[in-house]
């Protein structure tokens, strides 16, 4: 379902839910009122956290002080109201000049054709964009540069196969036991390394009963399919309504093991989180969600808050983390970033190397780099804290890990191994075995 919005000087369609949910529900029974965050783990345990309302406030002084330059007038209540949120996207070089100082390979951007991906940045993200700081990481990954312009040897807009793998419309059925389907291509805030550009933001996939009761059709007739990932752009920008029927006509297929949700919600727009949603969710389990955090400055409260509301309900969270230089390409950073996530309840679960869509040379590390960085992280933090580095291959080859090489080689009955802290040891494995 959609509702038109007007914002600024254009219209846009976005995706809405069945009815009007503010902060003022009730709260879910048995719930109990809100718990403060330094309240003890145990004393938490089995209750449903709600998102803060506008009797808690904003938790972030970073959004406070946003919210009271850029948004004087706008209440508390109204915005932690994930509709307002949407609606009031940050979508033109006009609105961004208000609240940053565009460098010039920034405002060179807008004035190019070359760029496929739109502007779209919730306010509550952009309350963590610094205003004056171009190579800020966050700030890379959604203000459009001139880099998106250059195209280089290699790059493809569909560099994963992905249209050549879809047998019907918004299904890609690349593995023998999982599909991937496609509930619309709208974003509350867009990735400007986004693999899917030649389609996100472009109104050219609807969630549409119709095309998405042909996907269905596909997977009842496709046994050996048991495992559906929904993702688009974002499934959580559709309603509660509409989402919940996809996921029970999933639900009505026997041969579905598991869905997931893939997401990036919980960081761009922690609002969208609420008691309503995760009590519609919990009813469809066993439901997982990827959710993709990029670097530690997304671990704001808001998210935990978003993320704890989402494990309270059963729902097991891993984040999927593309490379990126100048975003979170050194050790440092990813080990804050991961350290992080364990503490929101979030498994490190991927870390993607770039994929070579149009346009992304700036943001592509070399392969060195993703195994440096594990190399640095395994035995130094915890295993849960290790994702595992893939390549999703050019071509439709599907993902392929990469590690350090552990394995020196052999010598007589024995291989040789290397531990993290480079020290060689023997593990007996005879040859003739």
């Amino acid at each position: 379902m959609h509702v038109i919005v007007k914002t600024n000087q254009q219209e846009n369609a976005v995706p809405t839910q069945a009815a009007p949910e503010g902060d003022d529900d009730p709260f879910d029974p048995g719930s109990g009122r809100p718990q403060s965050p330094a309240q003890s783990a145990s004393k938490r345990s089995g209750r449903i956290v709600r998102f803060p309302t506008h009797r808690a406030g904003i938790l972030n002084p970073a959004v406070r002080s946003f919210r009271k330059k850029h948004f004087p007038g706008i209440t508390t209540k109204l915005w932690n109201d994930w509709q307002w949120q949407t609606s009031h996207r940050i979508r033109s070089l006009n609105q961004l000049e208000k609240m940053i100082v565009l460098s010039d390979v920034e405002r060179a951007a807008f004035k190019q054709s070359g760029t496929t991906l739109p502007l779209g940045i919730t306010p509550y993200y952009m309350s963590l964009v610094s205003p004056d700081n171009p190579d800020q990481p966050i700030r890379r990954t959604v203000i459009p540069t001139i880099h998106e312009t250059v195209h280089t040897t290699g790059e493809a807009d569909d560099p994963l196969g992905e249209d050549a793998m879809s047998p019907v419309p918004g299904l890609v059925h690349r593995y023998p036991d999982r599909v991937l389907l496609l509930l619309s291509d709208f974003c509350s805030t867009y990735c400007r390394y986004c693999t899917r550009s030649r389609v996100v933001g472009h109104g050219a996939i609807h969630p549409s009963r119709n095309r998405l009761e042909r996907a269905f059709a596909y997977i009842e007739q496709t046994p050996s399919v048991r495992d559906v990932l929904i993702s688009g752009g974002d499934p959580l920008m559709l309603g509660e309504e509409k989402l919940s029927w996809v996921l029970s006509r999933l639900r009505q297929i026997p041969h579905v093991e598991i869905v997931r949700i893939g997401t990036k919600v919980p960081a761009v727009l922690p609002q969208r989180i609420t008691a309503r949603l995760v009590r519609m969710l919990r009813q469809y389990h066993p439901l997982w969600m990827s959710l993709h955090f990029t670097h530690p400055d997304e671990c704001t409260p808001e998210a935990s808050r978003a993320c704890a509301m989402l494990a309270d309900a059963g729902i097991p969270l891993g984040s999927q983390t593309v490379l990126l230089k100048g975003v979170n390409d050194n050790l440092e950073t990813m080990r804050e970033l991961v350290h992080k996530l364990l503490k929101m309840r979030v498994r490190p679960y991927y870390l993607y190397q770039c994929d070579p869509i149009t346009g992304s040379a700036h943001f592509r590390t070399p392969v060195e780099t993703g195994l440096s960085i594990i190399r640095g992280l395994r035995g130094f933090t915890s295993g849960y804290a290790l994702p595992t580095y893939v390549i999703d291959a050019p071509g439709g080859g599907g993902k392929i890990p990469l590690m350090p090489d552990y394995v020196v080689g052999r010598e007589d009955d024995a291989l040789i191994l290397r531990n993290y802290e480079n020290k060689h040891y023997r593990y007996p494995e005879p040859c003739n075995r």
